[in-house]
């Protein structure tokens, strides 16, 4: 037990995990990189495959994503103009991260307990 205290009291945070478990905590972050997992979306498609999210926070989301280079947004000039938010090589690097999580769900997170 004394072994375990010193090395928790050495420990320190690496600052790049620590931003990293930051931007995927927010709200809704990991469930829209895991939208755009199957492919470049809209932004009202992204919308409709999340309910309860609300377009102010969808918008600030997806700059964030795209400020990080997580995500990047291509505008065609076309007429009405369609913009299209798809993952970046950063982006798609979250893949097996998030199949993981999905793995660890399937084998941990009582069904019951997600219908509530």
């Amino acid at each position: 037990m004394n072994a375990e205290v010193i090395e928790m009291k050495d420990f320190e945070m690496c600052p790049r995990f620590e931003k990293a478990v930051d931007l995927l905590s927010k709200r809704w972050v990991a469930l829209i990189v895991f939208v755009l997992m199957t492919g470049p979306r809209r932004f009202g498609e992204i919308e409709g495959c999340l309910s309860n999210l609300s377009g102010k926070v969808l918008s600030d989301r997806l700059k964030e994503l795209e400020n990080e280079g997580v995500i990047q947004r291509t505008v065609y000039p076309e007429m009405p103009v369609r913009i299209e938010y798809s993952l970046t090589d950063k982006g798609a690097a979250l893949a097996p991260i998030l199949g993981e999580i999905g793995n660890w769900s399937s084998d941990w997170i009582e069904e019951m307990s997600v219908n509530r």
